[in-house]
């Protein structure tokens, strides 16, 4: 068994893949529940922070870099189920095993909460039991969207929507760094790396975006609603 993560099978913290990171400010997982403070932690690029069919003791909170989770196919391939990027909350699913795998996309920090300590003080606290039912709706929703979005769209107009997605996320500058590769983004969106690839130049040739070398982007958004509209 890997040790990258020890709280996988004891009721320990992790420990011995990455050092410890210092105290961060705002550390509660919730608003109005100061009680609920989570301990932080870092890991490496590449790095696994759970695998599939792990127990699920902890929940993460992102608090610098990303984190994509996924599942690997009967026939070996491997499909994104999501991203998740500061301030986002991730493995809090059902069930008392994981789903999916998550690994940190770049070094990454993380606050680290007991699932049994987020789900005494949702028994107690209405605040906290409606601000995880709005986390949950918001997954459902989301997951609807995705759905629509690879049955229903073509490449171009899923690699558009993507990019505004990701962008309103990190808080809709227009001009942001993609914190995930393009294989990445075909392993999320069901498409080839060549067609993602493809269609970033087209979109590029097309005055919807500009790319300034490595994966920084800068969005037209009208133009990319545009693309995505039509």
């Amino acid at each position: 068994m890997s040790t990258k993560n020890t709280a996988r099978t004891t009721t320990r913290l992790p420990a011995g893949h990455s050092a410890r990171v210092p105290s961060v400010t705002g550390s509660a997982v919730f608003a109005g529940c100061p009680e609920l403070i989570g301990t932080p932690f870092s890991y490496a690029r590449e790095e696994e922070i759970y695998g599939e069919a792990e127990e699920a003791e902890f929940v993460y909170k992102v608090v610098e870099g990303a984190v994509r989770t996924h599942k690997v196919l009967s026939d070996g391939r491997r499909q994104i189920t999501g991203f998740h990027l500061p301030g986002d909350l991730f493995g809090f699913g059902q069930g008392e095993t994981h789903r999916q795998t998550a690994e940190a996309l770049a070094d990454t920090h993380v606050l680290i909460f007991r699932r049994r300590q987020i789900e005494r003080a949702a028994s107690g606290s209405a605040a906290v039991a409606c601000q995880l039912w709005t986390m949950a709706t918001n997954d459902l929703r989301h997951a609807q969207d995705l759905t629509l979005l690879l049955g229903r769209r073509s490449a171009t107009e899923r690699v558009a929507s993507f990019l505004m997605e990701v962008d309103e996320r990190l808080g809709a500058t227009g001009t942001f760094t993609l914190p995930m590769t393009r294989r990445d983004i075909a392993d999320y969106l069901g498409l080839t790396i060549e067609t993602v690839s493809r269609t970033l130049s087209q979109l590029e040739e097309e005055g919807a975006l500009l790319r300034a070398g490595g994966r920084q982007v800068s969005l037209r958004r009208a133009r990319l609603r545009r693309v995505v509209e039509d």
